[in-house]
């Protein structure tokens, strides 16, 4: 051994910062991740910093300088396109939330014009969406009656709409979009295909020309509702239903085989209500079981702040309608949004579509609008339609204007039935089985999760599907900070690495002590957890190498390179496993450390009670010395043995 002492590198600590300063950054980090003020800041002059300002508050104003007549022609294209898809699907999902038809037409005009100016996503196309629609309907349903009560029930659809925009913009303001993130991806898959399911069964009272149906969304009473009424059943109904329905859902399949004819479905609804529109006036199939909507309101979306509902015991029903719409009507519209600026190879900031989005929702309750977000498949078609910005939306809501002007009449004659078709069409869409399946081959648990949230809401409500979305979410966010990873780790043969010897079996392990590696913050959520594990993990060793007949374990190396932070609770388990570790003639080893770590151990004096010479920069380095004190003394030595390295101190 060389009589020369070996140096290890030092671990330092980071300088102290002013607890205000501390709070600061730690707050920038939070609500600032993406630093959107940059560009602001760094500029001197206070005309180019309020120019900055407006192009950040109205994204407007910062793609319209490049517009040009090739990206008119697109857009308007697009817009026209998009266009006949909104018209008929806004009337059907303003049946589906037992809303006047209307409405559906009206939250196609106004949303968008907003949209345009404040959203940051050039390929989202501003409407209503039927999961939404639906849990308006299940919400306000529940307390009101639609039918009997049809004009309260209309002002809470507005006020709901107003709270829910609210709700939208104080996220963007406050920069916590994170929280609408509770909601994992698997949870979403299995919410939007169970909530999808329930929509479908739902329109089998269009498609059998049934008058009464059952207020409940659960498969079971849907199913008791229409089998009950069996001698009410239309096969005129169901015929030109399912004629439809077919007609859908062949142009569907034609465009997602051909992405090119991606028209032929866009078309498809609109081409319906004007065949169905022409059958049933012909052939006056009113007489003969087949519904119709009647009379549509001429002219543009009338003024409804007047008409919000502030006064008990409506209030909360409105505002827990608006916050559960919300939550769900954002996350679909930025997750369809971020997926489009991906193809086109652009970012978009999630804080300033919830700003973008409630405005819209919160200018649309006050003109008899109801809640709008990005729905996908009206998306899609502007996207393959070749949009350039958000002017498709405004030529989108002036060929609505245009409808609601002069062309409302001619909706009359439109059978229900094709609206109930046109919707099943839509739904199909969202039970996306391909993404369930993934999940199975991908991660059990999340596909767990994806079932949970699908049977809650076709066995339950869509409510308590809801609330096991984020139940399950939750848990599973828990179970990732309560029970961090924990392994043993061994050396690669010829190097200085260590590795997980579960996923690397040719790593070796060196007799007399034991590496762990802690995979997350250290937190009073797993302090216990942890300390527990550990203590399992020394046993489990040695036990294996009395067996082995081996050297017995004298030293405990924790890695702690992953651990970003640790709080008292933490820093109390560390202070009792040294304790405990002490009592057996034990010595724990601390390597790599992070600097909010490091920063908090010296604070609470732990560096001081485990010994400076114990804390390393690398599992190598902590290795090395532990080996050199294996060959020449005992780890609770008080002398140093020549040739034993000396060790700079943190």
């Amino acid at each position: 051994m060389c009589k020369r002492a070996l140096q290890y590198s030092q671990v330092e600590i980071p300088p102290p910062q002013p607890f205000l300063k501390s709070l600061k950054n730690t707050l920038n980090e939070i609500l600032f991740a993406d630093d959107p003020f940059q560009k602001i800041r760094n500029e001197s002059k206070m005309s180019k910093k309020i120019e900055l300002g407006l192009r950040h508050v109205f994204p407007i104003l910062e793609w319209a300088r490049g517009y040009n007549l090739e990206y008119l022609k697109s857009d308007v294209i697009s817009g026209i396109t998009i266009a006949s898809l909104a018209i008929p699907q806004g009337i059907s999902y303003a049946q589906l939330a037992n809303l006047p038809p209307i409405l559906g037409l009206y939250s196609s005009f106004v949303p968008p014009m907003v949209y345009a100016i404040m959203g940051s996503s050039r390929d989202l196309a501003v409407g209503t969406v039927a999961v939404a629609s639906l849990l308006t309907a299940a919400m306000l349903g529940k307390e009101v009656n639609a039918v009997e009560n049809p004009k309260l029930y209309l002002h809470l659809a507005f006020t709901a709409t107003f709270f829910a925009g609210l709700m939208q913009t104080c996220l963007g303001l406050l920069r916590l979009g994170f929280l609408v993130e509770i909601l994992s991806h698997a949870a979403i898959i299995g919410f939007m295909a169970g909530a999808a399911t329930v929509v479908c069964l739902q329109q089998l009272k269009g498609l059998l020309g049934l008058s009464h149906f059952t207020h409940s969304t659960d498969v079971i009473s849907v199913l008791r509702s229409i089998f009950s009424q069996s001698q009410m059943w239309r096969w005129e109904s169901g015929l030109l239903g399912c004629c439809f329905l077919f007609f859908l859902l062949t142009t569907k399949y034609i465009s997602k085989k051909r992405p090119k004819l991606f028209w032929i479905s866009a078309m498809a609804p609109l081409v319906s209500v004007i065949f169905g529109s022409l059958f049933v006036y012909f052939l006056h199939a009113q007489f003969y079981g087949i519904q119709i909507i009647g009379e549509l309101k001429k002219g543009i979306n009338p003024p409804s702040i007047t008409h919000l509902v502030f006064t008990s015991p409506y209030v909360m029903l409105a505002l827990k309608t608006g916050i559960i719409t919300g939550v769900i009507a954002l996350a679909e519209g930025i997750a369809v949004g971020r997926s489009f600026a991906m193809y086109k190879n652009y970012n978009i900031d999630g804080n300033k579509e919830m700003i973008a989005f409630g405005m819209m929702n919160i200018l649309g309750s006050f003109s008899s609008c109801y809640l709008t977000t990005g729905p996908f498949s009206r998306s899609a078609v502007n996207y393959n339609a070749g949009c350039k910005t958000a002017v498709s939306n405004v030529v989108m809501a002036v060929a609505v204007a245009v409808t609601l002007l002069f062309l409302t009449p001619l909706f009359f004659y439109t059978p229900l039935v094709v609206l109930s078709s046109i919707i099943i069409a839509a739904m199909l869409g969202l039970i996306d089985y391909e993404a369930a399946m993934h999940l199975w081959r991908l991660d059990k648990f999340d596909f767990f999760v994806c079932l949970s949230a699908f049977f809650g809401v076709v066995f339950g409500t869509i409510e308590i599907g809801l609330i096991l979305s984020v139940g399950i979410s939750v848990l599973r966010l828990l179970l990732f900070v309560g029970r961090p990873k924990i392994y043993v780790m061994g050396n690669l043969q010829n190097t200085e690495i260590y590795r997980n010897i579960e996923q690397y079996p040719q790593a070796t392990t060196l007799s007399g002590l034991i590496i762990l590696h802690i995979d997350g913050p250290i937190y009073f959520a797993n302090s216990s957890y942890l300390r527990d594990r550990i203590g399992r993990w020394i046993d489990e060793e040695e036990e294996k190498l009395r067996k082995s007949e081996e050297n017995s374990l004298q030293y405990i190396i924790l890695d702690l390179s992953a651990v970003g932070n640790i709080d008292t609770s933490g820093i109390s388990m560390l202070e009792e496993v040294n304790k405990i570790l002490g009592r057996r003639d034990l010595k724990l080893v601390i390597a790599n450390p992070g600097a909010e770590v490091m920063k908090k151990l010296s604070k609470s004096k732990f560096i001081e009670s485990i010994g400076k010479d114990w804390i390393h920069l690398t599992v190598a380095e902590a290795v090395s010395a532990c080996d050199v004190m294996l060959h020449t003394a005992k780890p609770d030595s008080p002398e140093k043995i020549s040739g034993v390295p000396e060790f700079n101190n943190v």
